[in-house]
């Protein structure tokens, strides 16, 4: 297909002249892929990690793109690459990083969701909102993958959830996880650091080890960003008080 061979030029292309590629899409495992894309972050490109899911019924995407040059490209790639639609797209908390397509996604008949909380922000702040709303943590079944959504509390923003896979033992925890790269906390332009550690103490207690750990941003590739996550909040309080 030809937007496809296009989008398959431009990596290449990216990679030949030594910068960022514009979409990553990287295998998990099994029917899972993490997808990355870029944006400018304190003068730097800097990546977003997004996941997918492929099932009998759809895709399932967690997050959209960063990039909105990439939101038909990533459509694209799916299709060509899985020969699947997409047919949902869940945003785990308020930020651009997370919710910049749910207009676009919903325009293609995507059904968008967020939370109630995060539906509130974005309609405050004018930002892209969902087509439906999360009264509370909801469990979802798209062929034969369940998965569920949970609010832990305040960390990264006061609406971050997390998405959890229970069959593959895979928590996408998007920006409310650090990963094991970061050596700060990022944007805490929303955050409650306070809460943080105690937001992440409730989904250990919840989740227990995952197999796979998917930080927001940076490398997803090792599980023990959630301590990587408290030893930075620790050290970030006791720095600032």
């Amino acid at each position: 297909m030809r937007s496809s061979a296009l989008v398959l030029l431009c990596l290449l292309a990216s990679f030949a002249f030594g910068q960022n590629p514009a979409l990553v899409i990287s295998p998990l495992t099994g029917d899972f892929f993490v997808y990355t894309t870029y944006q400018t972050y304190q003068g730097t490109p800097f990546p977003a990690n997004s996941l997918y899911l492929v099932t009998d019924a759809g895709v399932v995407l967690i997050d959209t793109p960063w990039d909105s040059t990439q939101f038909q490209p990533l459509l694209d790639s799916i299709q060509a690459r899985h020969h699947q639609p997409a047919v949902m797209c869940i945003a785990t908390h308020s930020h651009a990083d997370r919710t910049a397509g749910l207009d676009y996604y919903r325009s293609q008949g995507i059904k968008t969701y967020t939370t109630r909380m995060t539906d509130s922000i974005c309609l405050a702040r004018n930002e892209h909102r969902a087509e439906y709303v999360l009264n509370g943590d909801t469990t979802f079944t798209v062929g034969k993958y369940t998965f569920q959504t949970f609010y832990p509390g305040p960390g990264h923003t006061p609406d971050n959830i997390v998405v959890w896979f229970p069959n593959d033992r895979i928590l996408h925890g998007g920006c409310f996880i650090k990963s094991t790269e970061a050596n700060t906390l990022g944007n805490l332009a929303d955050a409650n650091v306070p809460a943080w550690e105690p937001s992440l103490r409730k989904v250990e207690q919840q989740f227990g080890h995952p197999a796979h750990v998917i930080p927001g941003h940076q490398s997803w590739k090792k599980t023990a960003s959630i301590a990587h996550t408290r030893r930075l909040v620790r050290a970030y309080l006791r720095k600032n008080g």
